[in-house]
């Protein structure tokens, strides 16, 4: 959606039960969907976002809104149910939900004024569903999640509703999740807590590849390249780069953030890929993938020409459950569930919702450093840490075909059927 179609307000459309099927032919599963919502251009009616509330057993579901020209209901639904998975295994007390704004996002990078507009309406749609709490995710930013807190606040009457959004700007009561990496710390986490179970696996000298180098993929390569890996390829929208002698973080952290991104790159590379070709690097060389950009990277159709050892799901839905499993049975790769690894930043998101509400508690996150850095650190390596070494243990005890997400899974059911919430901010 370009800003002259951006309309002031949306239309709005709830959808629940088993009309949800019959409109959208979504699978069912014993925890959702719950509701589908469509936001509709009011002068054409024609679909212009959406918002899925999966499940809320553990509380008002909570995920990120993404912005992007080609979104589904499908695509949103599909992360939906991946955050009722993440937040019931991180034992946080909300359920999970999706949003998504048709757009192109270059259309808004330097067009302030338009994104505020389809922000702005956007939030205003969705206040009255209280079940559900935007969070920032591809496309959208603190400055996005400030805006829809402060429309969320002015539709309240009063500041501090515990309504979202959340991952809001540090100097207005956020915690900056990009900024501080949050969710790649809970990949490195992953890594490291994988290194300590499995033998054959060590960061010090492995070839990482990332695709999708961004407020994710970005701080975790820098976090595995100071554990002494090798990045020797990495992608976005613009280009795909590949050098097996290593690529310079420091430029491509500079470019990146460029209106061309990494096709601004001028270090040695041995492999240059424009757009139409990015997903040829996924077929090369490495010890660890981190497909770190939007769902179904990694599918029956390039499965077999994946070279990794380890694929650290940085993005959420890389690599179908199918895949997973047939990459683990047949080529003994250790696909690290989504769910459980990139959890970091809707940890991140439920601490500062409390905080919004909570004087006290947010003092005890702000006590330690005075920004609640540290505070968040740990908690997160040790949310994800602790879910990696319970995994490992389920497939230790388990049969030689069961797979990391079939552990995962286990385990985030048996928290959603047991209700257990709360813990991981209460210790």
């Amino acid at each position: 959606m370009g800003p002259d179609a951006v309309p002031k307000r949306f239309e709005v459309e709830e959808i629940k039960g088993p009309a949800i099927q019959e409109r959208f032919a979504l699978p069912r599963t014993p925890f959702g969907p719950d509701t589908v919502i469509l936001l509709l251009h009011p002068d054409t009616g024609a679909m212009a976002g959406t918002v899925v509330i999966d499940n809320l057993v553990m509380g008002p579901s909570l995920g990120g809104t993404r912005l992007a020209s080609d979104l589904t209901v499908k695509e949103v639904y599909g992360l939906a149910s991946a955050m009722t998975f993440k937040n019931a295994a991180a034992m946080l007390p909300i359920g999970g939900g999706k949003s998504g704004l048709l757009g192109d996002p270059d259309y808004y990078f330097d067009r302030p004024a338009a994104k505020e507009q389809l922000i702005t309406a956007f939030a205003e749609a969705i206040w009255p569903f209280r079940d559900y709490i935007p969070g920032p995710d591809m496309g959208t930013d603190e400055k996005d999640m400030q805006l829809i807190y402060d429309v969320f606040s002015r539709m309240n009457g009063a500041p501090h509703h515990g309504r979202g959004g959340v991952g809001r700007p540090p100097d207005r009561g956020g915690l900056p999740l990009d900024e501080w990496g949050l969710t790649a710390h809970g990949l490195f986490a992953a890594a490291r807590t994988l290194e300590g179970r499995n033998h054959g696996f060590q960061i010090e000298g492995a070839r990482v590849i990332v695709q999708g180098y961004g407020n994710v993929g970005s701080p975790c390569a820098r976090k595995l390249a100071n554990e002494g890996a090798r990045v020797v390829g990495v992608s976005d929208i613009h280009a795909a780069l590949y050098n097996p002698e290593g690529l310079d973080l420091d430029e491509l952290d500079s470019v990146r953030r460029h209106r061309e991104g990494l096709g601004e790159y001028s270090g040695p590379v041995k492999l240059r890929f424009g757009p139409a070709e990015l997903d040829d690097l996924l077929a090369l060389p490495c010890d660890m993938l981190v497909p770190a950009a939007r769902p179904d990277a990694i599918t029956e159709r390039n499965a077999d020409s994946v070279q990794a050892r380890v694929i650290l799901e940085g993005a959420n839905n890389p690599v179908s459950p199918g895949v997973e499993r047939y990459l683990a049975r047949k080529h003994g790769v250790i696909c690290m569930t989504d769910f459980i690894v990139n959890a970091g930043g809707v940890i991140a998101c439920a601490v500062e919702l409390r905080m919004d509400t909570d004087t006290a508690y947010r003092n005890r996150v702000l006590d330690e450093d005075g920004c609640g850095r540290a505070y968040m650190e740990e908690l997160v390596y040790r949310i994800v840490s602790t879910n990696v070494e319970a995994i490992c243990d389920r497939l230790g005890k388990g049969g030689g075909d069961r797979t990391w997400r079939d552990a995962a899974l286990d385990l985030a059911e048996h928290r959603l059927s047991e209700g257990q919430a709360h813990e991981a901010l209460s210790s």
